[in-house]
């Protein structure tokens, strides 16, 4: 599998309206040769349903507000409930360090703060390609 058969949902869960990070981290995807679908806001619902009816490889959350732990929590539950429990979480936002931990056991594989490089983001996902299972 390389970046041409990962499918990339890009989302903002919750209603704040920071955009520019969020189109940022999809451009540098889609630049990257990756398939991105921009959902812009959606519920945690929503974007487990998009997730499944996209067949999407990778889930990415931005969230500058600090009810991120909830949206986080809701939008894997949401996933899981929807069938897609085994796709990548990433988490872009305003994130406090001491819950990194704590989102890494709900199963956030990769948080990236304000000002992380994208080419960083996307090299993280690159080397992670090997471990996404693409369902047929």
């Amino acid at each position: 599998m390389d970046s041409k058969n990962v499918k990339i949902l890009m989302a903002k869960p919750g209603l704040e309206g920071h955009w520019r990070g969020l189109i940022a981290v999809s451009s540098a995807f889609r630049d990257a040769g990756f398939e991105v679908i921009y959902g812009g806001s959606m519920r945690p619902a929503e974007i487990a349903t998009t997730a499944a009816q996209e067949d999407v490889d990778i889930v990415g959350l931005s969230i500058l507000c600090s009810n991120y732990m909830p949206l986080t929590s809701q939008t894997i539950e949401q996933l899981k409930a929807h069938g897609k429990g085994d796709v990548m979480v990433l988490l872009g936002g305003i994130i406090y360090p001491d819950d990194f931990t704590e989102l890494q056991k709900m199963g956030v594989s990769g948080i990236f703060i304000p000002g992380t490089p994208l080419e960083d983001i996307v090299k993280f996902v690159n080397d992670r390609i090997p471990e996404l299972k693409k369902v047929a």
